[in-house]
C-alpha cells in the first residue's frame, strides 16, 4: 500500500455525520445489530484508535478490540467527531505513520497495513452511514481505490475465509468500484433501510 491522504475522505464522513438528524440516530444500518448512533460511535472510536496508531501512541485506544462493546455516542459527539476525523487525517499525513509496526484493535500490524485499514473503515462505514440515512455518497477516489485493493487482497487471502466483515457478496459484472468494494466488505450494495 502507498501513502494516502485521508483528508478528503474524513471530510466526506464528517459531512455525512453532520447531516444526521436526531430522529435518524435509531435507524438501522447495514451493520447487523447497529443503529446509526452505534455506527457513529464506532466511527468515533476507530478514528481515535487509528489516529493513535499512526502516531505510534500505543495504549488503551489501540489495544481495545472493536468487538469489546457496542459503541455509542455521547452528548458532545457532533463537535467531537469532526475534530477527531481531522486529527486522524493529520496523523496519517506523517510518512512515519506508514512505516514500522503499530497496533490497532489489539493487533500488531505494519504501519502501511494500519493505514489501509483506516482508509477502508472510512470508505465502507461512510457508505454504511450514507445508506442508513438516505444520503448520497461519493467517496474520495483515492480512498476508494485503496479500500478496494485492500478488500480484494483480504478476500483472496484464503486464511481469512472471504471478506473482512463477512462473506463476500457477489456483484454483477460492470458494477461500480464502490459496489465492488462494498460487496468485498460483506455487504449487499443494494441494501436499503
Amino acid at each position: 500500500m502507498t501513502m494516502v491522504d485521508l483528508g478528503a475522505q474524513t471530510r466526506i464522513v464528517a459531512q455525512l455525520a453532520a447531516a444526521v438528524t436526531d430522529e435518524r440516530l435509531t435507524a438501522l444500518t447495514p451493520c447487523p445489530d447497529l443503529a446509526v448512533r452505534n455506527l457513529l460511535g464506532h466511527i468515533l472510536h476507530l478514528s481515535v484508535a487509528f489516529r493513535d496508531a499512526a502516531r505510534k501512541d500505543l495504549g488503551a485506544t489501540t489495544d481495545t478490540s472493536p468487538d469489546a462493546a457496542v459503541p455509542d455516542i455521547g452528548p458532545g459527539w457532533r463537535e467531537e467527531l469532526p475534530k477527531v476525523l481531522d486529527d486522524l487525517a493529520d496523523a496519517w499525513r506523517d510518512p512515519a505513520a506508514w512505516t514500522g509496526l503499530t497496533r490497532a484493535g489489539g493487533i500488531d500490524l505494519p504501519g502501511e497495513v494500519a493505514g489501509a485499514v483506516a482508509v477502508d473503515e472510512l470508505v465502507i462505514h461512510g457508505w454504511d452511514l450514507a445508506r442508513a440515512t438516505g444520503q448520497p455518497y461519493a467517496p474520495d477516489p483515492d480512498a476508494l481505490d485503496t479500500a478496494h485493493r485492500f478488500l480484494l487482497a483480504a478476500a483472496e487471502d484464503t486464511g481469512r475465509g472471504g471478506g473482512i466483515f463477512g462473506p463476500v457478496v457477489p456483484v454483477p459484472e460492470g458494477a461500480s468500484l464502490l459496489d465492488r468494494a462494498v460487496g468485498l466488505s460483506g455487504r449487499d450494495p443494494q441494501w436499503r433501510p
